[in-house]
């Protein structure tokens, strides 16, 4: 007879220690003494096992939790590598400065409101990267706006707004990238399920903007100096022609055709690279270190600098390594039982995939408040709901969809987020003054939730694989379902 005690589920006090544990160290660590979120991460792992083998866990069962959650992973990382690679070839080919060229000559004083969100989506979308966008372009239209009379809170909510729309369709994102790993759905499945919820919040957005616009905006005041200034900047270091722009196709083709993430980035990159010894006169020598190290402008051009600046494999690191660490946490608590013991109170009284969402884009929320960290935010709910969403037959694409719907558009809201400390500094404004005015941030979320409570936009796994004609009737059959189940 064996005297291996077998394992036991946690208690709720045991299992809400690590959480606790994390929360506080991540909290303090990060505030106090502005470390970053890794180490955290690790003491909250090293709790989290400390109690699994006090409920009888063996290491062996530990470590194959932390271990089989980074295995499911290891494709996101490739993928964000890829991604590296292809920003610094990118900058170096002229494709993301022309981009930024191009869009400042868009702005005109009574849609500066307007254009000034999507120029900045188009950065966010370009860059993969919400911090680019409003550090560079977003810079620039907050000293466009002075000019113009436009209260700062109002510019720098349009700038949040545009940033984290772009950064949310980026397939460069990382944040896009680490919802997709998390949720273990493939990246561009992600990307077409946002388009649900984010073009009509961003198209609400901008008609919000609009009116804004209209009455605020005294055409006299406009100064178009830092803009000017910019594409100057970009139009003395770069060769700018429309046919840099061509890089972009491959991506686009790439998420049309359904070519998967690895070879389509890949071969964004090689073409970028391409396009750099072409238009630019690079070496192939220098594009072969953008791929590894990124590009280092050196302008004399703040603004341009910090656009400029970025990209490679070595870049990525710091994300990786977070999501590895992350990933461990939640094996941990995926394997020993903590998720079943702290979410079945919950599951249990949801009774509608309208319940389910809204119950993980509040938890995303609170996640950003207490986890400080947007990355956790998107990582922790996606693997406490990921077993709900498969029970109920849900596609992985619409709990990744629903992940970024409340944790990546709320964490720069927050004042002690990194996301929303970072962006506070940049643009000049308290998070507190300009999130009124982030509309497209705001209304997102509720968005999601209502329009899943109506039955629109819900995703299941059955559709995962069917186009045309099969994918209209599958739908038109669960709309049946769900008006059947209302009368009922």
């Amino acid at each position: 007879m064996s005297n291996e005690r077998q394992p036991r589920l946690p208690k709720m006090w045991e299992a809400l220690i690590p959480i606790i544990f994390m929360m506080v160290v991540i909290i303090y660590a990060t505030i106090k003494w502005e470390m970053e979120p890794h180490i955290p991460l690790v003491l909250a792992s090293c709790v989290a096992a400390g109690i699994a083998w006090r409920c009888g866990y063996r290491w062996d069962d530990i470590a194959f939790g932390m271990l089989d959650a980074i295995k499911r992973t290891v494709e996101a990382f490739l993928i964000i590598l890829c991604v590296g690679m292809l920003i610094g070839a990118w900058v170096w080919s002229g494709t993301m400065p022309a981009m930024v060229y191009y869009g400042l000559d868009l702005i005109a004083p009574r849609v500066f409101l307007v254009v000034g969100c999507i120029l900045c989506g188009i950065v966010g979308l370009a860059t993969g990267s919400s911090w680019t966008a409003s550090g560079t372009v977003g810079v620039a239209l907050m000293g466009i706006a002075m000019g113009l009379g436009i209260p700062a809170p109002i510019a720098a909510g349009m700038v949040i707004s545009g940033a984290y729309m772009g950064d949310k369709w980026s397939p460069l994102s990382d944040s896009t990238n680490v919802a997709a790993a998390a949720a273990e759905t493939p990246l561009y499945d992600h990307v077409r399920a946002m388009m649900t919820t984010t073009l009509p919040s961003l198209c609400i957005a901008l008609v919000i903007y609009a009116i804004l616009g209209f009455k605020l905006i005294d055409t006299e005041g406009y100064d178009p100096a830092q803009a000017i200034a910019l594409q100057s900047t970009l139009a003395d270091n770069f060769n700018l022609t429309p046919l840099v722009l061509l890089p972009i196709l491959v991506i686009l083709f790439g998420a049309w055709k359904r070519i998967p993430a690895i070879p389509s980035l890949l071969l964004a990159a090689a073409v970028g690279g391409i396009f750099a010894m072409i238009f630019q006169g690079t070496s192939l020598a220098e594009i072969l270190n953008a791929f590894q190290y990124g590009y280092e402008a050196d302008t004399g051009n703040e603004v341009a600098d910090k656009l400029l600046s970025r990209g490679g494999e070595d870049s990525m690191l710091w994300t990786i390594s977070l999501i590895m660490f992350a990933m461990c946490f939640g094996g941990i608590l995926e394997k020993c039982g903590y998720v079943e013991v702290l979410l079945g109170p919950i599951v249990k009284r949801v009774k509608t995939i309208g319940g389910l969402v809204a119950a993980m884009i509040v938890t995303g929320i609170v996640c950003d408040i207490v986890l400080t960290d947007q990355y956790l935010a998107i990582m922790v709910p996606s693997r406490m709901f990921q077993k709900s969403f498969d029970e109920r037959g849900l596609s992985r694409s619409f709990l990744s969809r629903t992940s970024e719907d409340g944790a990546t558009l709320w964490s720069p809201m927050i004042p002690w987020n990194g996301c929303g400390a970072y962006q506070s500094a940049t643009l000049g404004v308290s998070n507190w003054q300009f999130a009124p005015f982030a509309f497209m941030n705001i209304i997102n979320p509720i968005f999601a939730i209502v329009i899943t409570y109506l039955g629109i936009g819900i995703k299941y796994k059955e559709y995962d694989n069917l186009s045309g004609d099969e994918l209209k009737a599958a739908k038109a059959k669960k709309k049946a379902e769900f008006e059947a189940a209302k009368r009922k």
